[in-house]
């Protein structure tokens, strides 16, 4: 029997793709419950990446390439450290900082570059044990001031279930002007098989004040969808950049309040790792 794309069920969403890159073709949304309702949704597509095999995911398509501009790219330096060097070395460091040992793979969920222009809000890695079995994620998040933060999460027991992860983290990285900082995160992952879906709820002590969803359904990494997609989402990433500005214009005219980011402490940068992953669920 066909799996279902659209279920939200590990049962029903197939084995992680085997290829070493895929796509998924889908859309995003967000939305704000208070003080003002607001609410909007984007056609997108991502990639899904095996960091083992780069080349091989370059030589699939004469429109993908690695660290050379191309209709799509995938350039090491937007990442991690963001400075090209491994990004396998850099999640296994990260994990291991956790007690885990290195993965026997980890696939990267992350926007590609479009016609050489970047932008990720946020990249999920997904680390896998020698049997097959998911035993961390990795939550890198950005925000348009040029800041990174990497949420380390390795799988707690209670976690995982046949609904997908669910785990919660308190909020360490300024993201947006109309968000304080007082916030957790509830992720909601249907790891990658058929489809993906990534679901964020933010929540302050009142309850929740934003959701943030990406669902999307697997497409072969070819050129004929590379092409298509790019065709249905023109200019991905600058589309993505733009929406946030767009979407904070039309926050700030309902007149939301403004929260500026925290100080930095003497010594800090925006890129330190944090691992406080709890296993509510």
């Amino acid at each position: 029997m066909k799996k279902n794309p659209r279920s939200n069920r590990l049962s029903d969403n197939g084995p992680v793709p085997a290829g070493a890159a895929a796509l998924y073709s889908g859309s995003v949304m967000h939305a704000r419950m208070k003080p003002k309702e607001h609410r909007f949704a984007y056609s997108v597509f991502t990639l899904l990446i095996d960091l083992d095999r780069l080349d091989e995911a370059e030589s699939s398509s004469r429109l993908f390439s690695r660290n050379r501009f191309n209709l799509l790219s995938f350039h090491e330096k937007d990442h991690g450290p963001r400075d090209g060097s491994d990004l396998r070395k850099h999640i296994e460091g990260l994990l291991g900082d956790q007690g885990l040992t290195a993965p026997a793979r980890i696939l990267l969920l992350a926007y590609p570059r479009m016609l050489g222009y970047d932008f990720n809000p946020l990249s999920v890695y997904y680390a896998y044990g020698a049997e097959g079995q998911l035993i961390a994620l990795v939550y890198e998040v950005r925000n348009t001031f040029g800041g990174m933060h990497t949420y380390v999460a390795p799988l707690e027991p209670g976690q995982l279930s046949d609904a997908g992860v669910r785990q919660e983290q308190r909020k360490e990285f300024h993201v947006s002007p109309f968000i304080g900082m007082d916030q957790r995160y509830h992720f909601r992952m249907l790891p990658p098989g058929d489809a993906v879906r990534v679901r964020i709820l933010e929540k302050d002590v009142d309850g929740p004040l934003l959701s943030a969803t990406f669902s999307g359904a697997k497409e072969p990494f070819t050129s004929r969808n590379i092409l298509r997609e790019c065709l249905r989402v023109p200019f991905l990433t600058l589309k993505v950049v733009c929406a946030i500005h767009w979407e904070a214009f039309k926050i700030w005219r309902k007149r939301v309040p403004f929260h500026s980011g925290p100080k930095k402490k003497h010594g800090t940068n925006e890129h330190s790792r944090h691992a406080s992953l709890a296993s509510k669920s």
